[in-house]
Order: structure tokens, then C-alpha cells, then sequence
């Protein structure tokens, strides 16, 4: 549970109808598996301790008692299991019959969540057995002592303050209105279902929509214990289908017609810190509901669940290019949109050969398309320097031809050389002056061709060189739209591959290919033997552990510790720890050093969740101190390593 991890199961346990005893026994083996993997929630399905399926031997004192027996030996199993469980049974109370899920802790029975809506259409009768639960809760005295019972009851991990864990019961969560969200309103941020939903065809697509739909509606995880084998098949099959769901990502989930156990982690912290920035969410107002502490140990989580190395990027290809194709469109109409309003003749892009000035001339080409306007109105503008190389140099130029633009070459070695002299500068000392000194003249390059041809500067920097301060200030920092100023780098690699792997122009596509070969460089040293000479993420580390902290940090304001943990389990096939551990403080403090050149950044189209602009997403003080951060890392330092 440390880093907001929850280790949770799903269980269908093998059943025989009426035979409470056997039941009892196979519950209990299953809390006994669950108790040495180490499960803190576990949740069986619907009147799991008689059989759903025993219809009018509901209305029999024997089972009704058995299972109120076997509720109380159940419960005296647990004494020595540090979770929350809860198991389905019927409950008769007042002369009714309910059909309730009741919690268990630690040997005490903390309470008994009825059924809102029982279903009495199709092949289910319920109504002809149960009575609905109350509309609110309220206390019943159960062998002696006086517990809550009702709809929506949350228990309230008294170790773990986000940790609030409500009940709801099979076909609540497919009513219009389930009573999980209310509970989600006023805290709940573990939905957990017990149910017996047969299998029917296609069914097991619809429930599997729901349960994913209804976490990202809450912004909750879901966890859905499902009857199977073992219920009667006089008219239905019941599959065992479990599901465990986390803000709408399905996390583990069972194959059907086999009862087992599952087992994932839901991150409690993840889904409050989604809680935080949805203001839709905070502003809705509930009715106070009953609250039940509950106790369980705080311990390291052994995580199952895997993390993508690239989170910006869809893994499945078919996802993938849809997902590049939508985010190139987002950026040219932002950028058509601009060029519009401003009524530009021109559309100024200063190409190198590398990743990111690619995807900026792509995006404008595809800008052009839209407005209907020739791509030879673009003014795509080579500037060798001392840092320039044939491959990058002859890559610019093909790919400015191959898309129809108007190439452009201004080599600004001489300029440069004489700003040196005017600041006293030799150009033998390769210092951070004599790299800024040939950014900011190709920014002046660009800006001023802008301004005599009336045209406006696009500028070609990404996300992850904004989070890390990897621009000149007022160098290529500076543009007039940023059209990847939103977007990774890890990403921007897959963009532009899908304009090559796409591309009716085979010679544009291997220009493309070659680029995306090409080691990642600003190209402001001179190159060794003709090769580049200054290789980016030699220097400020890896662009695909940078985009993994920057994910974890922005989305879900992740501590340093945890984003260290996360890290070092996705890639441990690729870093050792003291590597990630190196790069992870260097994020932070660049991070933190360089909001500087953030908090001026030109406008630029939001493609994805996470986005720096001010104006949006990311609205930090420049001077904001780094070290709460890395003390966090102490920990790791310490303890980790």
C-alpha cells in the first residue's frame, strides 16, 4: 500500500447450490490464497455463500440460517488476514429478505450493503425472493451488535486516507443511476461488485464496456467478482468473467468458464490526483454517507501490474496510427487556424535534418493542404553552421524539395563569427556562448525573413525539451506558433515514421527513414570527422526516461520516489537503478530550473493530456525551489540502491 499501490482480487470460488458447508470451505481456501499473495481487498460474488441460483429455497429458515452461520465462521477465519473482504449472501431482517454483500475485517463483520435494484425482467425473478435494500442506511442489530445497512456505505481505511471502498451489487451498476456514484462523490475511490451476471451472447463485450466505462466515469478503480461453475444450469450458464478496472483501463481480467483469482494493484494515488484537477467532479454535491474504518497494514506493494516504457505512445500499431493521424491533424488545424487569421503570405520553418523541424515542415505542409494553398509559399530555411553535417545538411534540402516548399539557404557562419567578435568571444572556447550565439541567429534569420515577407515563424522545439530547459532562450525557444509544443519526443519519432510509412512519395519516405536514423543533436559543435559531434541524450540523458518522469510527474503528480520505483521495473531491461536514479534527479532539477523559458512560450495546439503551456495545463512560478523533490530521492539513495 506504500505509494498509494492497493493490491486487490477478484474471486469465483467453485459452488454447490445449497450446500452451504461446502461453500464456507471454499471461500475460506480462497481468502487463505489471497492472505499469502498478500491481497488488501477481495472481492465474491453475489449470495456466494448459498448459490445464486437457489431460487424459492430462499424462503427455507435452513439455508437462511446456515448462511448467517457461515457469515459468522467466515468472519472468525479472517481474525488473522489484513484485508477487506467482501462475500454475498442473504440476509432476512424484519421479516424481508435482502441480498447483501457483507465487509469483514480482522474477525468483525463491519457491515451489510443491500441491493438497490433487483432485476425482474428476462430470465431473472429477484423480486420474487428480495425486497430492495433501504434508500438510505441505517443500523440492524446482527447477533448482538449494531451494524450499518443500507446502499453506499464506505469504509474508510484508517491507514491509508484515500483508501474508501464502497459496495454495490450486480445489476446496481447496470441501473441508469448505480449507487457507486454517489459513493464516488463523497469519496470512494474502490468500486467493488459482487455479482452473477449469466452469459449470454455478446455479453461478455458489454460487461466488459461497463465496468471499464463506469471507473473512468468515477475515476475509480472497479473491481467485479463474477458466479460460475458451480451455479445451476437449469436455464442459464454463469461464466466466472472477473474484471478489475482502473479509470478506465482494464487491468486484469479472467478468461470465462473457469473460476480463479485475480490479482492487480490499483493506484489509489493516481486516481486522487485525477480527482484534484477535475473540478466537474469536486463541484458535484451529495448527501453525506455512513463512513466504516476498516484496518489494514501499510506494506510495499509487489507490483504485477507493468508500466509502457513509451506512455505517450499506444502500443498496438493499429492504435498507433490512428493516434499519430489525429494529433498530426490537430497540430496542422491549429496551425491552419493561425495562418488564417493573421492573413500570412508565408509560412517561415527552419530545417536541420533532425526529428523535430521534420515534424514542423510535415505539419505545415499539411496546414497548406488545408487552406488549399500552394507548398511553395512555405519558406523552408537551411542555416549551416560550424555544427553542420552532410547528412543533416542533404536530408533538409531533399525533404524541402520532395514536399514542394521553397528551400531557402542561409549559412550564418559569418554572422556568428562577427557577433563573437563584437562580444569579445573566441571562437575556440566551445563554451555554452558559442552554442546560444548560433541558435539566436538562426531565430533572427528566421524572425526577420519573416517579417520582410510577411509570413509568420513556426516554431519546431517539443515537449520534452520544454520540461527540461533543452532550448536557447529567445533562440529556438522562441517562434510565433509552436506546432510541437505539446508533443514528446518519444512521440514525435512515431509521427513523423508514419508520414514515411504512410507517404505515396517513396523518396520523401527514405529522406524521412534517414532522419529518423539519425542520432538526436542541436548540431552546435563541430562535427568529428564528419559526423555529429554533439549527441543530445549523451548529455542531458535519455528522451524515453525523460517522457516516462514527465508523464508520471504532470499526470498524476507522482513523487520522485514512486516515479524511481515505476522506473526501475519498466526498465530494468535497459538502465541499472544508479542510471535512472541519475537521470530522474536531473529532470528534476532541470525541471524545476527552467520554468523560466516556460512561462513565455509562444502559442502552440494541446494535443494530448499532458501539455506545458501557461496559458493551460502547466501554470508554475519560475523560481519554485526543487529540494522537497530531492529530498524524496534521499530514500531511494538510501534505501533503494
Amino acid at each position: 500500500m506504500k505509494q498509494g499501490f492497493v493490491k486487490v482480487a477478484a474471486a469465483t470460488p467453485d459452488i454447490r447450490v445449497a450446500d452451504v458447508r461446502y461453500n464456507t470451505e471454499k471461500l475460506c481456501e480462497m481468502i487463505e490464497e489471497a492472505s499469502m499473495q498478500r491481497a488488501k481487498i477481495l472481492v465474491f460474488p453475489e449470495l456466494c455463500i448459498t448459490g445464486y441460483t437457489c431460487s424459492d429455497l430462499f424462503f427455507q429458515d435452513v439455508l437462511l440460517k446456515e448462511a448467517k452461520q457461515a457469515l459468522l465462521r467466515i468472519a472468525e477465519f479472517t481474525e488473522d488476514k489484513d484485508m477487506l473482504i467482501f462475500v454475498g449472501m442473504p440476509l432476512c431482517m424484519e421479516g424481508k429478505l435482502y441480498n447483501v454483500a457483507a465487509a469483514l475485517n480482522r474477525g468483525e463483520i463491519l457491515g451489510f450493503t443491500t441491493k438497490t435494484f433487483l432485476p425482474n425482467y428476462g430470465e431473472f425473478y429477484e423480486m420474487r425472493q428480495f425486497t430492495p435494500g433501504p434508500l438510505e442506511v441505517r443500523d440492524i442489530y446482527f447477533e448482538g451488535k449494531k451494524l450499518p445497512f443500507g446502499p453506499q456505505i464506505l469504509f474508510q481505511s484508517m491507514t491509508m486516507n484515500h483508501l474508501v471502498v464502497s459496495a454495490e451489487i450486480c445489476e446496481d451498476v447496470w441501473s441508469p443511476v448505480p449507487p457507486s456514484i454517489q459513493a464516488a462523490l463523497e469519496g470512494a475511490t474502490i468500486i467493488v461488485n459482487c455479482s452473477a451476471s449469466d452469459e449470454t451472447i455478446g455479453k461478455d463485450s458489454y460487461r466488459r464496456e461497463l465496468i471499464q466505462g463506469q471507473s473512468a466515469r468515477l475515476l475509480a478503480g472497479y473491481v467485479y467478482a463474477n458466479a460460475g461453475e458451480g451455479e445451476s444450469t437449469t436455464d442459464v450458464v454463469f461464466g466466472g468473467h472477473n474484471i478489475i478496472a482502473e479509470n478506465g483501463t482494464i487491468l486484469k481480467e479472467s478468461k470465462r468458464f473457469k473460476n480463479t483469482v485475480i490479482y492487480t494493484e490499483i493506484d489509489v494515488q493516481r486516481l486522487i490526483s485525477e480527482r484534484r484537477k477535475n473540478t466537474t467532479f469536486q463541484g458535484a454535491k451529495t448527501p453525506a454517507l455512513r463512513r466504516v474504518p476498516f484496518y489494514v497494514e501499510i506494506e510495499k506493494t509487489e507490483l504485477t501490474r507493468s508500466f509502457p516504457k513509451k506512455p505517450f505512445v499506444p502500443v498496438n500499431d493499429r492504435i498507433r496510427a490512428k493516434r499519430c493521424e489525429e494529433i498530426l491533424n490537430i497540430q496542422a488545424m491549429g496551425l491552419k487556424k493561425r495562418l488564417a487569421h493573421t492573413k500570412a503570405k508565408t509560412a517561415v520553418v527552419g530545417i536541420s535534418g533532425g526529428l523535430d523541424s521534420t515534424l514542423a515542415l510535415l505539419v505545415t505542409a499539411r496546414a497548406f493542404d488545408l487552406l488549399k494553398r500552394e507548398k511553395k509559399e512555405i519558406l523552408a530555411v537551411t542555416m549551416p553552421c560550424f555544427g553542420t553535417t552532410d547528412r543533416t545538411y542533404q536530408n533538409a534540402c531533399k525533404m524541402a524539395v520532395r514536399l514542394g516548399t521553397t528551400l531557402r539557404e542561409v549559412p550564418i557562419g559569418e554572422a556568428v563569427n562577427v557577433h563573437f567578435r563584437d562580444i569579445g568571444h573566441d571562437p575556440e572556447d566551445h563554451s555554452v556562448t558559442y552554442e546560444n550565439g548560433q541558435a539566436r541567429e538562426r531565430t533572427q534569420v528566421l524572425m526577420d525573413i519573416a517579417n520582410k515577407d510577411g509570413g509568420m515563424v513556426i516554431g519546431t522545439g517539443d515537449m520534452s525539451e520544454l520540461a527540461l530547459g533543452w532550448a536557447t532562450y529567445n533562440g529556438d525557444h522562441m517562434s510565433m506558433y509552436g506546432v510541437n509544443a505539446s508533443v514528446p519526443k518519444t512521440l514525435v519519432r512515431y509521427l513523423v515514421k508514419h508520414v514515411a510509412d504512410t507517404t505515396e512519395d517513396q523518396k520523401l519516405g527514405e529522406v524521412l527513414y534517414d532522419v529518423l536514423d539519425t542520432p538526436v543533436s542541436p548540431e552546435l559543435l563541430p562535427p568529428e570527422e564528419g559526423h555529429i559531434a554533439q549527441k543530445t541524450e549523451d548529455l542531458v540523458g535519455p528522451y524515453e526516461l525523460h517522457d516516462f518522469f514527465l508523464y508520471y510527474m504532470l499526470r498524476f503528480g507522482y513523487e520522485p520516489s514512486k516515479i524511481y520505483r515505476l522506473a526501475e521495473q519498466t526498465f530494468e531491461d535497459r538502465y541499472d537503478p544508479v542510471t535512472i536514479l541519475k537521470w530522474l534527479e536531473t529532470f528534476c532539477r532541470r525541471f524545476f530550473s527552467q520554468q523560466f523559458k516556460r512561462s513565455c512560450l509562444p502559442d502552440g495546439p494541446k494535443v494530448g493530456t499532458v501539455a506545458l503551456s501557461p496559458r493551460g495545463d502547466w501554470r508554475m512560478p519560475s523560481d519554485a525551489c526543487v529540494a522537497g523533490w530531492l529530498k524524496d530521492l534521499e530514500h531511494v539513495t538510501l534505501m533503494e540502491i
